[in-house]
């Protein structure tokens, strides 16, 4: 049986995390039944007609097939309560959604899928979306770390009440989350409206050979509003804001000596591994015809042995790294020191 996906939508206080899990739960495009794992202290309830509710565990079946459960216990209790469930055939759902508190740092959540066996065993990550307030994204940027993490730990970003503010402060504020997570693309939502695709099925922490990043270290965006908002690689909007999260991106045509380059990552996950929000590749290694990919988050990585390099590209390594205050310069060359003479 297949890996359950689950998506987890964080974001700040107030920036629309319930009213867009609505949307989804309504939208009956996407022909997929729905577990929702609620965190008990969200802004407002889940909107749905109840058909069952069990009072010890919370969870509680919809009209439309799908699941809440509001936790009370821990995740890895609800999630194997909602598998356990499903096995049975007592539930019937097909994926998870998890919506995180708005003071909550992703982290120990997206960790949860690597280190405890019987939830890596049972489901998969397929992506972390984070939403934005225009009207306060920029003041909580500014104050509070865990939105700045938020933003570094997303592989989609959705701004909500856009109509709020002006084209010139989202285009501000586009610029500065491009910043500091250079490859999320990033879209607007209209109270919640925003395509499911761009919420579901997002595959970012698939172990793919396929990685979107140009030579520049930029992912290329797709922005999905009325009004297209662009700012240039050299507005100078960002410089008013130290953030301490950014990005930086490695690759080179040379290959990997393997025991050099594990080397390398047990010292910088033993140095820096709580810094190191979320990191992925695709590697070249010395006498392999194989791509090797990894994807990590924090001290917790994940590697795969995938289909051979295209004889029509040259083999290359592309690693790209999102933290908090990690050193570039160590990195840099750590990576370089680590390829094979």
């Amino acid at each position: 049986m297949s890996l359950i996906p689950v998506t987890i939508i964080t974001g700040f206080l107030g920036a629309g995390k319930t009213t867009l899990l609505n949307r989804i739960l309504k939208d009956n495009n996407h022909k997929q039944r729905i577990a929702v794992i609620e965190n008990e202290f969200g802004e407002e309830n889940i909107d749905s007609n109840l058909l069952v509710q069990d009072d010890a565990e919370q969870i509680v079946e919809m009209s439309n097939g799908c699941i809440c459960c509001t936790i009370r216990s821990d995740l890895v209790t609800a999630l194997g309560t909602l598998a356990n469930k499903r096995k049975s055939g007592e539930l019937n759902f097909d994926r998870v959604v998890i919506e995180t508190t708005g003071l909550a740092d992703p982290g120990p959540v997206a960790q949860t899928f690597f280190i405890e066996d019987s939830v890596a065993s049972e489901y998969m990550i397929d992506g972390i979306v984070t939403l934005m307030d225009a009207v306060f994204a920029m003041q909580q940027l500014d104050e509070y770390e865990q939105a700045r993490q938020q933003v570094g730990y997303a592989d989609r970003l959705l701004i909500s009440k856009t109509d709020l503010v002006s084209d010139e402060d989202v285009e501000i504020l586009c610029h500065r989350i491009r910043h500091i997570n250079p490859h999320a693309p990033i879209h607007t939502v209209d109270f919640g409206r925003v395509d499911v695709a761009e919420v579901l099925d997002v595959h970012g922490f698939n172990l793919s050979s396929k990685l979107d990043i140009d030579e520049g270290g930029h992912a290329h965006h797709d922005h999905s509003h009325d009004h297209h908002h662009e700012c240039g690689h050299d507005c100078a909007c960002s410089h008013h804001h130290l953030d301490d999260i950014n990005s930086f991106v490695f690759h080179s045509k040379k290959p990997f000596d393997p025991n050099r380059l594990n080397d390398f990552f047990d010292r910088m996950i033993t140095l820096y591994g709580t810094q190191m929000l979320r990191y992925k590749g695709v590697l070249y290694m010395k006498d392999a015809d194989r791509k090797v990919v990894f994807q990590g988050v924090q001290q917790l990585m994940g590697t795969d042995i995938v289909e051979k390099w295209d004889e029509n590209h040259p083999p290359e390594s592309k690693l790209v790294f999102i933290g908090k205050n990690l050193p570039k310069t160590i990195f840099m060359e750590g990576l370089h020191d680590s390829l094979a003479d």
